[in-house]
């Protein structure tokens, strides 16, 4: 079974396949088109590996598609549960109590 890196990865596999293919190209081809290694692609597209933004915008002028076609709608949580405790707006109130308090 090939490992997934997260959900996230499949989802903008699937876009990215579905896009080279309504394009009518092989992974060969849009690997020389973007200057990306076909193989890479190939892991992309399997959701095994997760693309940079670099890569991202490459293979879309390739395609000659907005780059946000593979990451609209993905969220954070397609990556797994996050480690963190706290979120940014808690760091944030904490910061201001703080500051009120030594006023």
């Amino acid at each position: 079974m090939p490992k997934i890196h997260s959900q996230a990865a499949v989802q903008i596999g699937v876009r990215m396949r579905t896009a080279r293919q309504a394009f009518g190209i092989s992974l060969e081809d849009l690997g020389e088109l973007a200057n990306i290694n076909w193989t890479t692609i190939g892991k992309i597209e399997r959701g095994a590996s997760s693309p940079t933004a670099e890569t991202l915008v490459r293979i879309a002028s390739a395609l000659e598609i907005d780059p946000a076609t593979f990451i609209t709608g993905i969220t954070s949580d397609l990556y797994g549960p996050s480690t963190h405790q706290v979120t940014a707006r808690d760091l944030i109130d904490e910061r201001a109590r703080k500051a009120t308090e030594e006023q």
